[in-house]
């Protein structure tokens, strides 16, 4: 069903209020009336219309767009002017409201069915949709000839244009539907050939600025485009009409093929493996993955995307318009709602990261794990569910998992079927295809988180005490060495970055990673990432060649995002040998397990060292154990804090300093617990004092409202001294 032949539906919006749209539109329509001869409606659909089309028309309206929805009888030339208000003119007028109180409700299928049978008695119909697009406006761009999208000469009405058009594109809207209309131009603006090249929309007039004429004319009630009206910008507006009839844009839009809504086509079904088990959305999905191929002539589907981000524009319009053509000839009676979701489905497993879009998207999600194609978990709040989206195919999901990988020099093939990656924003990718995956390719996502975490995001988690933090602050900022031990998720890497942001702004740090994600906001800073093999298998740079190079760029302080080979070995001794203060991670589940991890990660270097030489390191090396969980409820704790004291023959030493114990649960089953000082007290306590650097006691008691602090021998003396707490004595002491 479309509109009559000879009549052309015109509709007029804008991104923003206040770009004058509606004094445009009445203008516009006066114009057709005298150049063109032509009968014309303007219907006032501005869903926030205050019945500006009455003012500007000096018309007072009985007659409404609800009463034209409401008419049950039969619309011909005799009872069309019953239902429409009449300018002096010839204009017919439908307004949107009598009054400013009221508001626009119309159901738009009803609206739609009446302007066919009212088309008939016009040449054009003109629509002032206001720049709220709902239901009613979309119905009246389905059978749009043109749409003139008013923008003033400024940045910010280009930009809000610009929104509205690629909402309205992503609707399934072609955008050739489309032309820019200038404004309020005058000397100073935006010229015409920016906007066309930042809105990618074309300019189809300029209208000259003219406050005087225009609030004469709005004094009056009157258009400034009449006989007697002569001036510039009503010489402009009258020709928006010459452009657009010469650019032959209201017949080819007239013309082109709307999506229709026959009952779905499944012609195709038969040739795509596996389609009798498919969902009958995942079918036509395929099918237009395998028409998109051809249409654009790529055997393996799109996966070297063009890091250009105009490049990446270009084919983005490209393939959107494919798909688009595409879904049109499968003829399904889709939603307007449906049909835009398939096409972003499809342009996004074509060019971007497919389901995974909307996942990264989401703030709330932490980790994505895809177990094949139609399974993708999620975890949210440490707790794992089954997401709703899925891939279309597994070949679709191994798509993806190219794109990830190709930007950064990797590969992942059958000879090579797994991968380590990471994304843009730095979030951490594995990914695992066949022959080894056997239910499909698997891809697990560990998101990079987008706000800094910061100590007080620990202590908001419940995750640490402020005395646990200051007390790690003091080390830090005092060269200690720090190993922070955990499993697979417990936030090894985040507490890094936090502890990491305590070294002294005045030092130089260099950080050593698998894949960047530290983000350190001193300004001495050099990063350093590891490199894999490339495909002739060399070339690779692994974590031990570049803690190894570390050492001969003068660092002060040595961050390495994790040991997991034999640069643990180079590790310690770099921090044996001048590099106080450095930090690492490793997999452990407890401080006793982190040393017995080192001792087996140091095995791995192949020095030929024996195991008490290898210990003895250790016990010179590392000063603290900072052990961090992820408890069965989701959330993460640092469940202790052990200093490594030494060594007493040949068994290590340890004192525990901090510690979180589990007291049960609650009714909920989140864990219940509390954070305890164990009255230990470090033994590099009494070395900060001979530093001259004081630190209370208190630190290390269970008093719940104490606060540590470190000030210089000879400070200001607190007005109550701290409790002293006895030191323990520990056996096998550093020397």
């Amino acid at each position: 069903m479309s509109l009559h032949p000879k009549c052309h539906l015109i509709a007029i919006s804008g991104g923003k209020g206040g770009v004058g749209k509606s004094v445009f539109t009445a203008n516009f329509a006066m114009s057709l009336i005298m150049d063109a001869r032509a009968k014309v409606l303007v219907i006032d659909l501005d869903q926030n219309s205050a019945g500006d089309q009455n003012i500007i028309l000096g018309v007072k309206p009985e007659k409404t767009v609800n009463d034209l929805v409401k008419y049950t009888g039969q619309i011909n030339p005799q009872t069309i002017q019953q239902m429409v208000n009449r300018h002096p003119s010839g204009l017919m007028y439908l307004a949107a409201v009598k009054a400013s109180e009221e508001r626009l409700n119309v159901d738009p299928s009803t609206l739609q069915r009446q302007l066919f049978q009212i088309s008939p008695m016009f040449d054009y119909i003109l629509c002032d949709l206001g720049s709220q697009i709902e239901e009613a406006q979309l119905a009246m761009l389905d059978v749009a000839s043109a749409a003139l999208m008013l923008t003033t000469p400024e940045i910010l009405a280009v930009t809000q244009t610009k929104r509205l058009i690629n909402e309205l594109v992503a609707k399934t809207l072609p955008r050739d539907l489309f032309q820019i209309v200038v404004n309020k131009s005058n000397k100073t603006s935006m010229p015409p050939q920016s906007i066309q090249q930042m809105t990618a929309t074309r300019v189809l007039s300029v209208i000259p600025q003219d406050d005087i004429t225009t609030a004469g004319s709005l004094a009056r009630s009157t258009p400034f485009v009449n006989p007697q009206g002569n001036t510039p910008i009503a010489n402009a507006v009258r020709g928006v009409f010459r452009n657009l009839s010469g650019s032959g844009i209201l017949q080819k839009m007239k013309s082109t093929q709307r999506p229709t809504r026959a009952q779905e086509s499944s012609s195709n079904s038969n040739a795509i493996p596996g389609a009798k088990n498919m969902n009958p959305k995942n079918l036509l999905k395929l099918r237009l993955h395998s028409g998109l191929i051809q249409e654009m002539d790529m055997k393996d589907g799109i996966t070297d995307i063009d890091q250009d981000p105009q490049k990446q524009e270009v084919l983005r319009k490209k393939t959107t318009k494919i798909i688009t053509m595409l879904i049109d000839r499968e003829q399904q009676n889709f939603s307007r709602d449906e049909r835009a979701q398939i096409i972003k489905e499809v342009l996004d497993e074509a060019l971007g990261l497919g389901p995974l879009e909307n996942l990264l998207d989401d703030d709330d999600v932490t980790e994505i794990m895809v177990n094949g194609p139609d399974h993708i978990f999620v975890e949210r709040k440490g707790k794992l569910t089954l997401s709703k989206v899925t891939f279309t195919s597994n070949e679709q999901l191994v798509l993806v998992i190219k794109r990830i990988v190709f930007p950064l020099g990797r590969q992942i093939n059958e000879s090579q079927p797994y991968v380590d990656a990471r994304l843009a924003d730095g979030s951490r990718v594995n990914a695992v295809i066949a022959p080894i995956a056997l239910d499909g390719a698997s891809l697990t996502i560990r998101k990079f988180s987008k706000e800094t975490i910061t100590p007080q995001h620990y202590i908001g988690w419940g995750s640490m005490t402020q005395s646990m933090i200051d007390f790690l602050k003091i080390c830090v900022e005092n060269g200690k060495n720090i190993v922070i031990s955990g499993g697979t998720g417990s936030g090894k890497t985040t507490l890094l970055n936090v502890l990491s942001n305590f070294i002294p702004p005045t030092e130089r740090i260099i950080t050593v990673e698998d894949a960047a994600e530290l983000q350190l906001n001193q300004e001495h800073v050099v990063r350093l990432e590891t490199r894999p093999a490339n495909m002739e298998g060399t070339g690779e740079i692994g974590i031990r060649d570049l803690v190894r190079n570390t050492l001969r760029m003068r660092p002060d302080r040595i961050v390495v995002g994790e040991c997991r080979g034999g640069e643990a070995l180079d590790m310690l001794q770099a921090m044996n040998t001048g590099h106080d203060g450095s930090l690492t991670t490793t997999h452990a589940n407890s401080p006793r397990e982190a040393i017995g991890r080192l001792e087996t990660l140091c095995m791995m270097a192949d020095a030929g060292l024996p195991s008490t030489a290898i210990r003895q390191q250790i016990a010179n090396a590392v000063h603290l154990i900072v052990q961090v969980s992820r408890l069965s409820d989701g959330s993460r704790k640092i469940k202790s804090i052990t200093e490594l004291v030494g060594m007493q023959s040949d068994n290590f030493t340890t004192q525990e300093i901090f510690k979180f114990k589990e007291t049960g649960f609650d009714k909920n089953r989140k864990i219940i617990g509390e954070f305890q000082a164990t009255g230990s007290i470090p033994t590099f306590i009494e070395e900060f004092e001979r530093k001259g650097i004081r630190i209370p006691r208190t630190l290390f008691s269970n008093n719940a409202n104490h606060q540590a602090s470190a000030a210089p021998a000879g400070g200001a003396p607190s007005k109550a001294p701290a409790k002293q707490v006895p030191l323990k004595k520990v056996p096998g002491g550093r020397k």
